[in-house]
């Protein structure tokens, strides 16, 4: 029996140029967004905001992430679990920090997930779109 185990985490490196790269895709799209990247355990690691984003998004951008990486799985990914279940429906929604609609991903280096990264501001989709930008430019993936 083992009692500790490794884990692997999204280096501060890394989580700084997602914010970025996130940020300047946001740019690019005309919009202004909050950015952030999280550690495997929801931890924030990175946050960026553009001058004039919503404020309330600052918080749905790191709740994104915590969600992203708390759960492995893009936050978008959520509406057809909750349409489908009506026990999860009931009963996740409650939980504090938990989002529901996109633009939260999680960050995987090949099977090991390391992170998330979450970006709000814009539309759903548009906010997805940047966090994949973010993960594109460290080289990473949404999925194992």
């Amino acid at each position: 029996m083992h009692a500790t185990f490794t884990h692997s985490s999204v280096t501060a490196e890394a989580a700084h140029a997602a914010v970025a790269a996130a940020v300047a895709h946001a740019g690019s799209l005309g919009i202004r967004v909050n950015a952030a990247v999280t550690d495997e355990a929801g931890v924030l690691m990175a946050f960026l905001r553009v001058p004039g984003a919503f404020l309330h998004a600052v918080d749905i951008a790191i709740d994104k992430a915590y969600t992203a990486a708390s759960f492995g799985f893009a936050t978008e990914r959520w509406m057809s679990i909750l349409e489908s279940d009506p026990a999860v429906r009931a009963g996740i929604v409650q939980r504090p920090r938990l989002v529901v609609f996109g633009g939260g991903v999680p960050i995987y280096a090949g099977p090991q997930l390391v992170g998330g990264i979450g970006v709000s501001g814009g539309s759903a989709e548009q906010d997805a779109a940047c966090a994949r930008a973010g993960l594109a430019a460290i080289g990473l993936s949404d999925a194992p």
